[in-house]
């Protein structure tokens, strides 16, 4: 089965002060781009003025309805069964939140940005 990369967005795309902060749907655009075209199905969760991004071929982008980290789990939960899952963050507490459901963590500069 193929492995599964989860993307913390808002995570990963504030990691880096180069003004996201003014256009956070495109700063999550511009990631959700550089994904394309990796080996593992690529989910990534967005939240807030994100929400407007879209799916592309490669990535498919999940919006969260409420906390983007309670979506991640959900989706690690869900579609990590029998698999090898990767969620990438640096948040500490969904660190040990997936981790508890056997997935590995990867920090924010383990993706590319652009």
């Amino acid at each position: 089965m193929q492995p599964l990369l989860v993307v913390d967005a808002a995570n990963v795309v504030g990691s880096v002060p180069d003004g996201w902060w003014r256009d956070r749907a495109g700063a999550a655009e511009r990631l959700r781009d550089a994904l394309r075209g990796r080996d593992e199905e690529v989910v990534l969760v967005v939240e807030g003025k994100a929400r407007t991004v879209c799916s592309v071929e490669g990535v498919r982008v999940v919006a969260a309805e409420g906390e983007g980290d309670d979506t991640i789990v959900e989706v690690v939960r869900s579609e990590g069964a029998g698999r090898d899952v990767t969620v990438v963050t640096a948040d500490r507490a969904l660190r040990q939140r997936v981790r508890a459901l056997g997935a590995e963590v990867a920090g924010p500069t383990s993706v590319p940005r652009r």
